[in-house]
């Protein structure tokens, strides 16, 4: 039977002179990383997968993690940042998935904590991240390896800057795809979907504006655990973070605009109709005033009294309709010339 700790441990791994060596117990894993530490010989990256406090209480105790850092680790929702407590590096990413079907943007978090020996990286989520980061440093020596603990937050940043610039892709043809509906034809109202697809925007900006400064600082260098070597490479992936950072306001403020154009599209949809109803009502008005005068003279020789207007005429009769088709053609014309009908 596995016990809590062995279940949310993703690995255990160490590498040495930029290879993997083999799977470490995660009991051994504190021990094993203060040798490597010692002897400047590779380290140990311990991950694990959605833990409880409790799990990641007994890595901290492993590893001598700062309490404070390990408190953000175990209740996620952070921003993305970049703090340094002694020897020990702690760093929240936020890695971004955009899932085009149901147009929503899937953010996860993860923290890593860098030492002298170790790397410990917490994932909520899927931690598809974690696990190529995994298959790349397992595969083949690469040169980021001999970074250190480093090489491996340089290639979660990385992966995860990535990731933001495909979910922008995403949206961006979402978002033409809006545009072309906004400005075809027909009056559909596309605010839902443009709210829906602007709301997750906003989501996506928190995860990928506050990352550039903690870039920042890496590729300064002067950061503990964090070789010279390996700020060029962190500078790499902060220029790619602003460019993302770009393509986000860039999706926010298109997405305003267009729903300004939809609004604007249903309001002058909303006021043909209008119009629309009052030419209805005009033209309506118009024929039943045209109706009230035979109905009216009609109703009046209708009533039964003995001594009624020419009733003895012999013209009576064509009179009263010469009568009645000369005010109604009289009212037509009137009607027409002001537009009513």
């Amino acid at each position: 039977m596995t016990t809590t700790d062995e279940a949310t441990v993703h690995h255990c791994t160490r590498y040495r002179r930029g290879h993997r060596v083999a799977p470490t117990p995660p009991a051994d894993a504190g021990d094993v990383a203060a040798v490597a530490a010692r002897d400047g010989d590779g380290f140990v990256w311990l991950a694990l997968a959605q833990p409880s406090e409790a799990d990641v209480g007994r890595a901290a105790a492993r590893f001598g993690l700062p309490p404070l850092a390990v408190e953000d680790a175990v209740h996620a929702h952070q921003r993305p940042k970049l703090e340094v407590y002694g020897d020990v590096v702690f760093a929240v990413l936020k890695p971004v998935v955009y899932v085009d079907r149901i147009e929503v943007v899937d953010v996860e978090e993860l923290a890593v904590f860098l030492g002298p020996g170790f790397v410990v990286t917490v994932h909520h989520g899927r931690g598809a991240v974690v696990e190529r980061v995994r298959a790349e440093l397992d595969g083949v020596a690469t040169d980021a390896l001999t970074f250190g603990p480093a090489a491996v937050l340089y290639r979660l940043a990385d992966l995860v800057v990535d990731g933001y610039e495909d979910a922008a892709d995403g949206i961006d043809g979402d978002v033409d795809e809006i545009e072309d509906r906004v400005f075809g034809p027909g009056d559909d109202d596309h605010a839902e979907r443009i709210y829906k697809l602007k709301r997750e925007v906003v989501d996506f900006r928190r995860a990928v504006l506050p990352l550039a400064r903690p870039l920042e600082r890496l590729a300064a260098g002067g950061v503990p655990g964090v070789p010279e070597a390996a700020t060029p490479y962190f500078r790499d992936v902060h220029d790619h973070v602003l460019r993302a950072g770009d393509a986000v306001e860039s999706l926010d403020h298109q997405l305003t605009d267009v729903l300004q154009a939809n609004s604007a599209r249903v309001s002058a949809g909303q006021s043909r109709v209008a119009l629309q109803q009052n030419s209805d009502m005009r033209k309506i008005s118009a024929w039943a005033a045209i109706a009230l005068v035979p109905t009216a003279i009609a109703g009046v020789y209708g009533m039964n009294f003995e001594h009624m207007p020419e009733l003895t005429w012999t013209y009576g009769y064509p009179a009263v309709v010469a009568v009645i088709v000369t005010v109604c053609v009289a009212l037509h014309r009137l009607f027409r010339r002001n537009g009513w009908l």
